[in-house]
């Protein structure tokens, strides 16, 4: 059976989730003729930046377009849905980084597409290319046979010359929003015939952290937790339990011991957790994410509500409860002393033990 990131990826422009401005400025274009050379299509991870540069490539190369989509009918598109289209060439920087590589690409940009109108050739997480990698590619996307079109896509803009960043029309994919997730999330569990609770469905979107990918990932896992009980409606407790997700009510008990600044009963309670089996990464984590929340409550009251933030309205109640009692300094150092303890807790001997320093100078300092 295939993974739900495969299965529901989507196969026309208007099935992208979230990215609308780029939709719409990529349909234009094909509807003008108006397509360039290269695209940078950059952004964080599971964002759908390739996802988007397959659709393109299906929409430019398809001989029967509907207004602007692929029409998933002709030769063209069947074979790169199918991925095997012999025009279109998908190749991750991160694994041919060499400038070998990117010359034996340019080789066969020389050929004409078999074909398709164009030679499309997508490459992943291209700020990984070798400087003389790079370099060799420059060139190419300098002066390009009319048929080859490059696109781009990479999660570290940063790192790329800019060269040929400036040789690429940019798009930037935004960060996907707990909305947006549980959205598609609610879809997919509807055609795979299972039920969830509302606040499983935004337990899962949340803890994607932005990434469409992670998200299908985790519902995935949750779709083989249920196998064959089709009839069971699946709760926020069981994937609590199944990807070990820590659950709101233990961070703001937490977090409000350090506003008390009982440090005594903050290490009682994370060591009673560390005990019952606990993650302490994913713990530290899940406050970093917790802690980062209030800090922008703070800054900005509006800044949270219950449809973007995951929560319940007693949870978020209880946050803003807690953000009232703190000031931006106090929850600024917090989120620097937990984000240091998280950093040290894979390379500790005693696990607990960079999470219960942090917590006696929270207590002291706040």
């Amino acid at each position: 059976m295939a993974v739900l990131y495969r299965k529901y990826r989507p196969q026309s422009f208007g099935q992208v989730v979230g990215q609308e401005h780029i939709v719409q400025t990529l349909t234009n274009s094909i509807k003008n003729a108006n397509i360039s050379h290269a695209y940078l299509f950059c952004g964080p991870r599971g964002s759908g930046k390739t996802t988007m540069a397959r659709l393109f490539a299906k929409a430019i190369n398809c001989t029967s377009l509907k207004n602007g989509e692929p029409c998933n009918e002709c030769s063209s598109c069947l074979e790169i849905s199918a991925g095997n289209s012999i025009d279109l060439i998908e190749i991750d920087a991160a694994s041919h980084t060499g400038v070998d590589d990117v010359r034996q690409l340019i080789e066969g940009i020389r050929f004409a597409p078999v074909k398709s109108k164009y030679k499309i050739f997508i490459i992943d997480e291209c700020h990984q290319l070798s400087k003389s990698a790079a370099n060799a590619l420059l060139k190419t996307l300098e002066e390009p046979p009319a048929h080859a079109l490059f696109i781009l896509a990479t999660t570290e803009t940063h790192k790329m010359i800019a060269t040929i960043v400036s040789r690429c029309q940019r798009f930037d994919f935004k960060r996907l929003q707990v909305p947006e997730i549980a959205k598609k999330l609610e879809f997919i569990a509807k055609k795979e015939g299972v039920k969830f609770d509302e606040s499983a469905i935004s337990l899962i979107a949340l803890n994607s952290r932005g990434s469409f990918r992670d998200a299908e990932s985790l519902l995935d896992q949750c779709l083989s937790f249920v196998g064959a009980e089709k009839g069971k409606i699946i709760k926020a407790e069981d994937i609590e339990e199944l990807l070990g997700i820590i659950e709101v009510s233990q961070i703001s008990k937490f977090v409000e011991f350090i506003i008390s600044r009982n440090s005594k009963d903050a290490i009682l309670f994370l060591d009673s957790l560390f005990n019952a089996g606990l993650d302490l990464q994913e713990f530290a984590k899940t406050l970093v994410f917790y802690l980062r929340q209030q800090l922008l409550l703070k800054i900005n009251p509006s800044f949270l509500n219950l449809q973007n933030s995951g929560l319940s309205e007693q949870e978020l109640g209880i946050m803003k409860t807690q953000v009232n009692k703190l000031s931006q300094k106090e929850l600024q150092t917090m989120l620097e002393l937990f984000i240091e303890a998280e950093n040290k807790i894979k390379y500790s001997a005693i696990s607990q033990l960079p999470m219960e320093l942090a917590i006696i100078d929270a207590c002291e300092r706040v």
